[in-house]
């Protein structure tokens, strides 16, 4: 396994951080952003599977994610 990468996918995690600023955090609002990062992450797991990079999940929760993501509603909704 490689060391953490702090530079790949590290621009489509700050577009989250922007994201939920502009949108008073409301995560439902940014789902285009971390799909993005979630996309990123995979290619780099793809190109390079023993690859890490601080803005992504590790490849097993990853994996999952995005099994959630193509089965289920992904925007976040408030509790009340």
């Amino acid at each position: 396994m490689t060391e953490p990468s702090p530079k790949v996918c590290h621009a489509e995690a700050c577009a989250i951080q922007d994201c939920l600023r502009r949108s008073g955090y409301s995560e439902r609002r940014c789902s285009a952003a971390i799909d993005a990062l979630y996309a990123c992450c995979k290619r780099m797991y793809d190109h390079d599977p023993s690859a890490r990079a601080i803005a992504c999940p590790d490849p097993g929760l990853l994996d999952i994610k995005l099994a959630q993501r193509a089965r289920e509603r992904v925007d976040a909704v408030r509790m009340r």
